[in-house]
């Protein structure tokens, strides 16, 4: 068997996957894997080089200064070969059987050393160095080399933490930004319609004695009316704060989804109360998802709006939010036990090209466009948007969107 070497290219879907190679600017001019990997071999006077990364598909060769990809096999094993030593050459009581080991997997050689990289403890990878020659290193060559291993991994661990800074910072920045665009549009939205509900008011709160059962009917029609059309342009603000001049901005970054669901959930909690619906957040605090925040918090306040909206008022409705993972992707739902929806209903619910109509279990005004604008927000972040649901049982809303940019990148391809 021999190392199956290709360029980057069509074979490298999965390079989305590899975060400590992407970290090394594996793409870019900077790559340090390559540098590392052309010092390592000039140091011990040593013709190849590999380095792979654990839980990362590719593994890297270098070879006069030339870096190709190979696909990088399970080795969970590998640390152990170690016996809590630095590396491994031909003096190591393992050598033999490593050489075994790395030779099952295609890396031909007569002499090679191999050290693993550790990070807070733990490997974190390991690079292989050798070529056909029978000398022996130098080993003070090979304690230079291992400074250099520890210099790459302090690199890897500066990038790291620069990393969760910028996404720290983003997240706080989308948020306050957030919060501002809102008040802005509150501001701006609201000021007519109370204008009207508080002038009416002051009629019936100072003037009643004036006015006859045929104008306190008038201004009770006027002022339920005007109270519900305020409601429905509530729900509608944050869809309308993703909106800049009619075009929407995508600006993802990587954010706990508890911090923005609480939003929501205490957005909301004052007309769970009025229809004695309890909102019930299962979502875990560690949980991160890669999206646009304001997208995303428009696309959940939406559907949990929407829920209460369709929830029975008996005391015993429920509205529960919860979330999953796998390797690459969140799934977000909200479940409802409400009137639920038939088979053309749910066909339609994402049409722009329908308008569905479904009274709210205390008359609310139907779905209307707003799932068709979640729709497109959840698409624009490379995510997808499903409902199941059950007439007289319920609704599931499930949102599926990236784990983080490199699978978000790669889904976008």
């Amino acid at each position: 068997m021999k190392l199956e070497l290709f360029e980057m290219g069509a074979k490298t879907e999965q390079l989305g996957a590899c975060r400590l190679s992407l970290l090394l600017g594996i793409l870019t001019k900077e790559n340090q894997i390559v540098k590392f990997l052309k010092f390592a071999c000039g140091m011990l006077q040593i013709d190849y080089g590999i380095l792979v990364f654990k839980d990362e598909p590719y593994g890297w060769h270098e070879s006069d200064g030339i870096c190709k990809v190979f696909l990088a096999q399970p080795h969970d094993e590998y640390e152990h070969f170690f016996l809590d030593q630095p590396y491994i050459d031909t003096k190591h009581p393992n050598y033999k059987i490593v050489s075994n080991y790395i030779r099952e997997r295609g890396v031909e050689h007569k002499r090679f050393v191999t050290m693993s990289l550790k990070h807070e403890g733990r490997s974190i990878g390991h690079v292989v160095l050798y070529d056909e020659r029978t000398d022996h290193f130098d080993d003070k060559q090979l304690n230079i080399v291992l400074e250099f291993v520890q210099s790459l991994v302090n690199i890897i661990k500066l990038r790291l933490e620069n990393a969760e800074l910028k996404e720290i910072c983003e997240q706080q920045s989308a948020l306050n930004s957030s919060k501002t665009k809102f008040f802005q549009i509150i501001a701006h939205d609201l000021r007519a319609p109370f204008h009207g509900l508080m002038g009416f008011s002051e009629v019936l709160a100072h003037e009643r004695e004036t006015l006859d059962d045929a104008d306190v009917q008038d201004i009770s029609e006027y002022l339920f009316e005007t109270s519900q059309s305020t409601y429905n342009l509530l729900e509608s603000l944050l869809n309308w704060a993703m909106a800049e001049g009619g075009r929407f901005v995508y600006h993802p970054i990587c954010f706990d989804l508890i911090q923005l669901v609480t939003i929501v959930q205490n957005v909301l909690a004052s007309l769970a109360a009025k229809k004695n619906i309890e909102i019930i957040n299962q979502i875990s605090p560690t949980l991160k998802v890669y999206a646009d925040i304001n997208m995303v918090t428009s696309v959940i306040q939406n559907l949990v709006s929407n829920a209460l909206k369709f929830t029975y008022t008996d005391g015993n409705g429920k509205v529960v939010l919860s979330a999953e993972e796998d390797d690459q992707y969140v799934h977000i739902y909200v479940k409802d036990t409400g009137l639920g929806m038939n088979e053309k209903q749910m066909q339609n619910l994402f049409d722009p090209k329908f308008t569905v109509s479904i009274k709210g279990t205390s008359g609310e005004k139907g779905l209307g466009l707003g799932l068709v604008l979640c729709k497109h927000f959840v698409d624009l972040n490379h995510g997808e948007l499903s409902v199941t649901s059950k007439e007289g049982v319920g609704s599931i809303f499930k949102i599926t969107l990236p784990k983080n940019k490199q699978v978000a990148l790669v889904t976008a391809a």
